[in-house]
């Protein structure tokens, strides 16, 4: 396999990945959708709320906070240094290595957003600082205290770092066009523009592959997506940068691969 950068805005990465196939492809994404692990709000005790929320309600507002995480200073609880011997999972309260104290505490009239909780880790903090959370008219209040702890998107999606997908990459044949300007206009991404009353592909990486072009050109045109190559798109929600997220996942799949290679030669 062979990685390339195509391009980053917004804090999104998009790369091309040739010599691989749809089942990698599709493997990758879910490695980094599901296995990546990140720190998100788990446990929360509401010390005082006669705010317009609920608890329950509360309590889901703050553990879908995004928090920035560090994989170098923290891991899983299952990989946890901290854990003793023969245990599967480190079940030490409030270990360092995998868990983070968080507090809020506000009084109205104010609304209350994200940047106002205090962690005990100052690098651990709201990605978004102005997330709402609640708003407090007089005389309400809150106070809450909540641990964060490394979890994976597979068992909760508040863990999950991102959205990942991918497409083939679009390789298009332009036939004998009657109708340039026609199919120029029907592309929703602008991949195509009319020079000297000619259709020319102005850039084939903004296909979508959905075909509109095809059905206005009356099929002389052709729109495929490679099942060699493959643009992947990483869009973060903040707590790992795209490259973060690719290098975590594979490191994730070495591991399982190692895993399953002991597992295999004890047959």
């Amino acid at each position: 396999m062979k990685i390339e950068f195509i391009s980053k805005e917004n804090g999104a990465a998009t790369l091309l990945l040739k010599e691989t196939n749809p089942t990698e492809m599709n493997m990758l994404r879910r490695l980094m959708v599901n296995e990546v692990p990140t720190l998100a709000m788990e446990d929360i005790t509401i010390i005082k709320n006669n705010s317009a929320l609920y608890d329950e309600v509360l309590a889901h507002r703050l553990g879908l906070i995004v928090l920035k995480t560090d994989l170098e200073s923290y891991d899983l609880p299952a990989e946890c240094k901290g854990k003793k011997k023969g245990e599967a999972v480190c079940t030490k309260e409030n270990c360092p290595h995998h868990t983070v104290l968080l507090k809020l505490k506000a009084t109205g009239p104010k609304s209350v957003y994200a940047e106002e909780i205090e962690s005990k880790d100052k690098e651990v903090k709201p990605i978004h600082p102005k997330t709402l959370i609640v708003k407090l008219l007089k005389k309400q209040a809150i106070e809450i205290e909540a641990t964060a702890v490394m979890g994976q998107g597979k068992d909760h999606m508040k863990f999950s770092p991102g959205l990942v997908y991918y497409k083939g990459y679009p390789k298009i044949k332009i036939g004998d066009i009657k109708n340039a300007a026609a199919v120029e206009a029907s592309c929703p991404t602008k991949v195509y523009e009319v020079k000297n009353d000619k259709l020319k592909i102005a850039d084939e990486k903004r296909c979508i592959l959905c075909k509109a072009c095809v059905d206005v050109s009356e099929n002389k045109i052709e729109v495929q997506g490679s099942n060699e190559e493959f643009m992947l798109t990483i869009e973060p929600w903040g707590q790992l940068t795209p490259g973060e997220m690719l290098l975590k996942a594979i490191d994730v799949m070495d591991s399982k691969l190692d895993e399953f290679e002991s597992l295999i030669k004890k047959i």
